[in-house]
């Protein structure tokens, strides 16, 4: 009688142990081997093929640095991963979800209104910066303070270390040559416009 040949035994599937070890090659046989089926859960919970692209990779990287966690006495690596898919499809459901909420409340606020400046304040207040360029630096820099920064006499001696007396003067001089200017060039008949006279 032929004794019947012993087949060998099939060789033992150690991807998951590999696997959970940080073997780089079982991270990549894990994802040809499982990747479409990680796909396919996520593109049945998903509308946007994308999305759920995304989330098939996510998946991977999540279980391969959480590769410590998974215990193979416990389950299969399929059914792992497939758990860890499921997680996050429910992630970026419910953060698709936020992102609708928070375009349709800004859809449902109102239009800011629009500020229109006076075209005449504008143009005043460039042909006052012009006139001021002009002056002497000392009077230009009092002046600045005063008009921009609304700072009285004193503040301003107090500020620059000069004078109070020396700055009234800066300054009346300063806007002497500002009314002159203003009148010469005829840059704005009638009344100054509002702001020079804020220096006091």
């Amino acid at each position: 009688m032929t004794a019947l040949r012993q087949e060998p035994d099939p060789p033992v599937d150690d991807l998951d142990r590999r696997f959970r070890a940080g073997d780089d090659v079982a991270l990549r046989e894990a994802y040809d081997r499982y990747g479409r089926a990680v796909l396919h859960l996520a593109t049945s919970m998903l509308a946007n093929r994308s999305d759920a692209e995304d989330v098939t990779q996510a998946t991977f990287v999540a279980a391969w640095l959480g590769r410590d966690t998974f215990d193979p006495a416990k389950g299969s690596l399929i059914g792992w991963l497939l758990g860890i898919g499921r997680r996050k499809v429910i992630d970026r459901m419910r953060a698709s979800a936020r992102e609708t909420r928070v375009v349709e409340t800004v859809r449902q606020l109102p239009e800011p209104a629009q500020v229109e400046q006076d075209p005449d304040r504008v143009v005043d207040r460039l042909v006052i910066a012009d006139e001021l360029a002009r002056l002497p630096d000392d009077q230009r820099r009092m002046l600045e303070l005063a008009f921009y920064d609304d700072l009285t006499h004193q503040q301003i001696a107090t500020v620059t270390g000069v004078p109070l007396g020396t700055v009234k003067s800066h300054i009346r001089r300063g806007m002497a040559s500002l009314k002159r200017r203003w009148e010469v060039d005829g840059a704005a008949p009638g009344p100054r416009p509002a702001g020079i006279s804020g220096a006091r």
